[in-house]
């Protein structure tokens, strides 16, 4: 028997049962095209661990000793390009920090290896930084304001909003 299939707002729209509260999202699996130059990025500027290395075809890196945040990959990748634009595939993954210094830190990383970024944001509820790795993958370094901060509009719904972010008064922010 086929599984029936449910689109947004239809009848057979989940909401009324919706996902365990714990559910995160474990880590993340890209296709790149040179595992080297991947993990110069993810471990050499971005700071992961390299947990564990299969040869010249799959990498796992981590933050805290944790198995693996991103796994990195060239089995079918190798010597690939980016996906053109107006195709479909990720936008961006996003890391979270755990402090608004952390953050900082990145930023220091990213400037002191020449990385641009695509772009820096204040969003009420946390600030982003967005950028590019080596093979065009999407990704956004951020942190989150304690709940408590979060904007609000005055019957508490959610208003979260885009705002140029302040780069340095985000580096100054940096520990040590």
């Amino acid at each position: 028997m086929a599984s029936p299939v449910v689109s947004p707002g239809s009848s057979g729209h989940t909401a009324e049962r919706p996902i365990d509260p714990g559910v995160r999202i474990g880590h993340v699996h890209l296709k790149v095209a040179d595992l080297d130059r991947a993990l110069a990025f993810y471990c050499g500027v971005l700071g992961f661990e390299l947990m564990q290395r299969y040869g010249t075809q799959a990498a796992f890196v981590s933050a805290g000793g944790y198995h693996h945040h991103i796994g990195l990959n060239t089995w079918e990748s190798q010597g690939g390009h980016p996906p053109a634009p107006g195709t479909t595939g990720l936008f961006h993954m996003a890391i979270l920090y755990p402090t608004r210094a952390a953050l900082a830190d990145a930023l220091r990383r990213l400037a002191e290896a020449g990385v641009p970024l695509d772009g820096a944001s204040d969003h009420g509820v946390s600030e982003a930084l967005y950028l590019r790795d080596p093979d065009g993958n999407g990704i956004e370094l951020y942190w989150d304001r304690p709940e408590a901060e979060w904007p609000r509009t005055p019957d508490g719904t959610l208003q979260m909003f885009t705002q140029r972010l302040d780069l340095q008064k985000l580096l100054a922010a940096r520990e040590g």
